[in-house]
């Protein structure tokens, strides 16, 4: 009947879509061990299809914790750190937990410590840390943190703390040795900006990679992740006089603007300059050309770092290791073998 409230979906209306019990649907929301993966991933998607909502108040008596998860993040106004935090707070919902966030200019002691003081005055369970640059050393860090667990991500590919990373250098391997594998002996680079963990990673694998194959990198002007910063970069190699074929950019926003550069000084792509990107942005596949580029599954990152933190939640003992996923080339229409 109209005007009546919908009724409340209740922990056994998600153990009678995904067939097991109510008491193995608790132990997945709590994340206890001894679960399957398959039933596991059978509870999780049974609570987002009828969009369970545990009773937090019930599990903090039972716990005695907030059921809430602190967010500390840099750089929220770029594609990576937003893709990052909408993947966790997916997650972390459905594990049953709130979250709170706190946005930092800086990666820095100051901002690192108010943001985290800020939270842990909410009284989180736990803490995830997306911290891309550098400006903070691993020691002060845990010392902010004062026992409370924590997950960096998208940080230093060496971090000796709890984190999980995408392999970068990987991903900017595969952009650099497609270009190769096509036939381009030279290969220019738009980078990310250095102080980034992950421009940094990907513009070593760029000139490594080069190197490895016997050929010298053209010349890498460092942009700012954004498409007016790819164009600006783009002019500023034409303009130095750099001669290449291929050209490796450090994200997908800035090859956006490169190809605008690129057609401004009468070269075709990928006629006259084969492009790779990096993110694989939605948007991507209707770049003119459609932008070769290497995915990066921030879903995947998500759900790891949040399955991490809540272990370590549940289970201090647990050993402090850094998970690393892999990005995926994605092959389109913005490469070709060079004109001979």
């Amino acid at each position: 009947m109209a005007g009546q409230p919908s009724k409340r979906i209740t922990l056994h209306d998600v153990a009678r879509l995904s067939g097991v019990s109510s008491q193995t649907v608790s132990r997945v929301v709590n994340n206890y061990p001894y679960v399957s993966e398959d039933t596991r991933r059978r509870v999780l998607d049974a609570i987002q299809q009828l969009d369970y909502r545990p009773n937090r108040a019930a599990r903090s008596l039972a716990t005695r914790r907030s059921c809430m998860l602190g967010i500390v993040s840099f750089g929220i106004s770029y594609y990576g750190p937003a893709q990052m935090m909408a993947n966790i707070e997916q997650a972390a919902k459905l594990r049953g937990y709130s979250l709170a966030f706190s946005a930092i200019n800086r990666v820095a002691l100051d901002e690192m410590r108010e943001a985290i003081d800020n939270l842990s005055d909410l009284s989180v369970d736990g803490l995830v840390l997306i911290t891309p640059t550098t400006g903070i050393d691993v020691r002060e860090l845990v010392g902010l943190c004062e026992g409370v667990p924590f997950v960096q991500i998208d940080t230093d590919p060496a971090a000796r703390v709890p984190s999980v990373v995408i392999d970068q250098h990987y991903g900017s391997r595969l952009a650099t040795q497609h270009l190769i594998d096509l036939g381009h002996s030279a290969i220019g680079e738009i980078s990310g900006p250095l102080h980034w963990f992950g421009a940094q990673a990907r513009h070593e694998s760029w000139e490594q990679t080069l190197l490895a194959a016997g050929l010298s990198p053209v010349m890498s002007v460092e942009g700012d992740w954004t498409p007016a910063g790819g164009y600006a970069a783009a002019h500023r190699l034409l303009d130095a006089g750099a001669q290449f074929t291929g050209l490796v950019v450090g994200n997908d926003q800035m090859a956006l603007g490169a190809l605008r550069a690129l057609r401004e000084r009468r070269l075709r792509v990928p006629e006259d300059v084969s492009v790779v990107g990096f993110d694989d942005i939605p948007e991507a596949t209707y770049f003119e050309p459609p932008l070769t580029t290497i995915r990066q599954n921030f879903a995947a990152l998500g759900e790891q770092s949040v399955e991490y933190l809540v272990a370590l939640i549940d289970h201090p003992e647990t050993p402090v290791h850094q998970r690393v996923l892999h990005p995926q080339f994605i092959p389109r229409q913005s490469t070709q073998a060079p004109a001979r």
